[in-house]
């Protein structure tokens, strides 16, 4: 029986990098099903934001991930748990192959039949890493490096799947791609906690957003009608 109506709820999350506060009580939401968005300028504390809920830095507050406290738990026990945190940057073992690097997202998980039952959905998403199985993941391209990251994380079969910058880097026509991937993993039943420099394409996406400016939370609310208002259209969506 779950906890609540939400998978995750962030009460006064702060974390300092030494003297400097990175992010200073941040309270955020996630609804179970659905997509939130954390958009917000470089350096607002997005990226802390993510990391702090999966355990990678260290915070002061409370997370609670499907009703239970885990701010400090270590990140390992959040994978088991079916948190997953696709990072900024990728990730990608450079190395392995594309079909190794998928193979460490379900680390945790010893259920083989369902492994590959979860491999052939990736599939599924994206075509391409079928084609790419045997290849080196240093020799994908930037897109097909977004996929096998997030295809990677999915093998960890998550409940809520934190994306940090999806898109960053990618040429026009594959963020519409990452995009529609996005909505149908969340079609598919996972909440996703969504950290997007592009807002125009996340407030899209997403059915709720918060606003973090300066490690703070500005302003949060509707997706839909965050678009439309006038002071994020002006900060955030080129208006």
């Amino acid at each position: 029986m779950p906890a609540s109506d939400n998978i995750l709820e962030v009460r006064d999350l702060s974390v300092s990098y030494g003297a400097i506060r990175a992010i200073n009580n941040v309270s955020l939401t996630v609804r179970r099903g659905t997509i939130l968005t954390l958009i917000g300028g470089n350096g607002a504390g997005k990226t802390t934001t993510l990391r702090a809920i999966s355990g990678m830095v260290k915070g002061s507050g409370s997370v609670k991930y499907d009703g239970e406290e885990v701010l400090g738990m270590r990140p390992d026990l959040l994978v088991r748990r079916g948190l997953s945190h696709c990072p900024e940057g990728r990730g990608i073992f450079a190395n392995m192959t594309v079909d190794e690097n998928l193979n460490l997202g379900a680390f945790t998980r010893s259920d083989h039949g369902e492994i590959a039952k979860d491999k052939k959905r990736v599939f599924e998403l994206f075509p391409r890493m079928k084609e790419r199985l045997k290849q080196p993941g240093g020799t994908l391209s930037g897109g097909e490096q977004q996929m096998l990251a997030i295809g990677r994380a999915l093998l960890a079969r998550p409940k809520l799947l934190l994306l940090d910058e999806p898109s960053l880097g990618l040429a026009p026509q594959l963020v519409q791609t990452i995009f529609k991937i996005i909505r149908e993993i969340n079609q598919q039943g996972v909440s996703i906690l969504l950290v997007e420099q592009n807002a125009h394409m996340a407030l899209q996406v997403a059915h709720d957003a918060v606003v973090l400016e300066t490690g703070s939370v500005a302003t949060a609310g509707p997706a839909s009608e965050l678009a439309k208002s006038d002071a994020i259209k002006k900060a955030y969506l080129g208006h």
